[in-house]
């Protein structure tokens, strides 16, 4: 909020970019900025932009808590060069975070985070000033309002998710203000989920039911969006952190007013499910689908039948967001996704001698576990999979060797696995394809990392996975790494339909629908992934056939698909949060190979890579002290 106080006594107007403008850089001396900022339509578009630009800032994964403290990944603390990388996020599973060094603070905008205040300023500005411009059309008035209106609602959301409780800022105070009237205090939780929900109910009339001129204005704010994430807010706010969590019954205002409501209130349920439900008929009714192969123009049609299904699922996610009809929301629509380098092995002779590729994000083992095997079930829950076995060495063989490079010593983990673990997982010995080698798939390259001698091993100490599996999903397969790195851009997304689907599956099981309804939300997006439903699954393979029969066994079956699903997609850190099981994920020290040696035998040996700091305090974030000197009316959040 320090932050937030300086601008009150001052008018913000952003010089920064936004896609490939610049805003507001030609002001004449002794002009009134906010004036000249709304002089005409062209000047308010711009304004416009710049309440855009924070929300812009969210498309990269290093700064994003979803992604960063999931437990999904693990960047290296000890390089010599980070390359880029900025390890403040990663770092805060390591337990580095303090009231006096707050990691991705975006209450304060440090440390990786943006100045999210700053930017619910800015739209606060932009509705103050909409009435000046006498060129502005009714129809354009209307949906900027909404856009703004929205922007506000989600960066809100965005803090809530983080601090719970948190200022309402509906208006900018004035500058005459007095000292005492800055000293805003938190609302209680609920009210500021009303107040979010309010936002965009009145923002969603006026919104497009889709982007038409795709060109100019891909990455504004749709209906479709917009009913997608008051879906999810309401989902947040009746899941087990933020609905009767009896570890923030003490958090109070200093005047006594309680922050969380002490009582779990099975009706939040219901709420979510009447907004999950519209989002999703209204994506359908406006044309979102499931990516398949008939949807996807990328995929060349000469694949074997094992390989056009992990490529279809790897597309989901790496297709163009312009003919992707399952991508509702993605973010930086004008740069595309980059630093796919970081997420990628080095996979020939000539990438292995380049600099440019680290690859240096790496999965944990417990990452690799968390996917089902072909049965479409947990490994250790497959009567069929050998899970005691599963570190045994196995080597490929033909039937295998479009997922596994034939005759390759790797372990029997890696081996009939479901499509989702070789479309999102690259792993020592696994077949890469893409890269610049296409075809059928019958010379696909494949991923040699064990030791400094192989392509993908430790190079020195910056070029290193120390995990041995690299995110292949966050890899475009058309990118290419060898003497120089082409990248083929995509725009990674923020919500997709399939998320929407097990969202609402997870909702209805939480009103304690019947598993028949339930699992037909599931089961559409297993069925994408080349998996049976979860009844025929369960019923022909697992130990426990009758899981799916009960609300806690369904609603463990649903939390770990969303996971598989949604890996890497920056949802994991959120989704475990809000459920009160990001503790337990992080229960467990995060493992990897060792992948300095080059004998199977010894490569494959789990050895810790990071042990996890984390306790019920850390599911909020803290305040920073100095802005608690600032405001005295504000209150920490629980055990900081």
């Amino acid at each position: 909020m320090k932050s937030y106080y300086k601008y009150i006594y001052m008018i913000v107007i952003a010089v920064t970019s936004v896609s490939c403008k610049k805003y507001l850089d030609v002001t004449p001396d002794n002009v009134g900025t906010i004036d000249y900022a709304f002089r005409n339509r062209n000047e308010a578009e711009n304004y416009l932009f710049t309440c855009y630009n924070t929300l812009q800032n969210f498309a990269g994964t290093q700064n994003d808590p979803g992604f960063t403290t999931s437990g999904e990944v693990i960047f290296p603390n000890n390089l010599t060069d980070n390359q880029g990388v900025d390890p403040t996020g990663f770092n805060i599973i390591r337990g580095t975070q303090t009231t006096q060094n707050v990691g991705l603070n975006y209450w304060d905008g440090e440390n990786g985070g943006q100045k999210i205040f700053v930017a619910l300023r800015r739209c606060n500005t932009m509705l103050e000033n909409i009435d000046k411009p006498i060129d502005l059309t009714v129809g354009e008035k209307a949906r900027w309002i909404a856009e703004v209106k929205f922007l506000k609602a989600y960066y809100n959301y965005f803090l809530y998710r983080m601090y719970g409780p948190i200022p309402i800022m509906d208006k900018n105070l004035p500058v005459t203000s007095q000292p005492e009237d800055l000293k805003v205090k938190r609302a209680p939780a609920d009210s500021v989920v009303n107040y979010i929900v309010r936002l965009i109910d009145e923002a969603v009339p006026d919104l497009p039911p889709f982007i038409q001129n795709q060109t100019q204005e891909l990455g504004r704010i749709t209906r479709t969006i917009a009913l997608s994430v008051k879906a999810e807010v309401l989902a947040t706010a009746a899941s087990p952190l933020f609905n009767g969590n009896p570890d923030f019954v003490g958090l109070k205002n200093k005047d006594g007013e309680a922050l969380f409501s002490p009582t779990y209130d099975a009706t939040k349920w219901d709420r979510a499910a009447i907004a999950c439900n519209e989002a999703i008929q209204n994506a359908e009714a406006n044309g979102y689908r499931l990516h398949t192969l008939l949807t996807s123009a990328s995929i060349p049609q000469n694949l074997t039948d094992s390989l056009k299904k992990v490529l279809n699922l790897q597309t989901t996610v790496t297709d163009k967001w312009e003919t992707n009809p399952e991508i509702i929301w993605a973010l930086n629509p004008t740069f595309g996704f980059g630093n796919q380098e970081y997420f990628m092995p080095r996979l020939t002779s000539d990438a292995a001698k380049n600099l440019i590729a680290q690859g240096t994000l790496a999965a944990p083992i417990s990452q690799q576990e968390l996917y089902y095997t072909e049965n479409g079930v947990p490994i250790n829950e497959d009567k069929n999979w050998d899970y005691n076995g599963r570190y045994n060495l196995q080597t490929g063989d033909d039937a295998n060797r479009f997922y596994i490079h034939n005759g390759y010593q790797t372990v029997k983990a890696h081996f009939h696995r479901e499509a989702r673990f070789y479309a999102d997982l690259a792993f020592d010995g696994g077949v890469w394809y893409g890269n610049g080698i296409l075809g059928n798939g019958e010379n696909a390259l494949w991923v040699s990392a064990r030791s400094s001698s192989s392509f993908a091993g430790p190079k020195d100490n910056i070029r290193i996975n120390v995990t041995g599996y690299w995110p292949k999903k966050l890899v475009n397969y058309l990118t290419v790494y060898d003497k120089t790195m082409t990248w083929e851009d995509f725009r990674l997304p923020r919500i997709r339909l399939a998320g929407m689907y097990l969202l609402y599956a997870e909702i209805l099981n939480e009103q304690g629908r019947p598993y028949a309804e339930v699992l037909s939300y599931v089961d559409r997006v297993r069925a994408r992934a080349g998996l049976t439903g979860v009844e025929e699954a369960w019923t022909n393979f697992s130990r426990t056939p009758t899981k799916f029969t009960t609300k806690d066994g369904l609603r463990q079956i649903i939390h770990q698909e969303r996971r598989i699903e949604l890996c890497f997609e920056k949802q994991a850190g959120w989704d475990l949060r809000r459920w009160k099981e990001l503790q337990t994920a992080m229960s467990r020290p995060l493992q990897g190979w060792n992948v300095a040696e080059e004998s199977p035998i010894n490569y494959y040996r789990p050895r810790t890579i990071v042990t996890p700091v984390f306790n019920t305090r850390n599911y909020l974030w803290p305040i920073k002290a100095d802005a608690l000197i600032v405001n005295t009316n504000l209150v920490q959040n629980p055990n900081w």
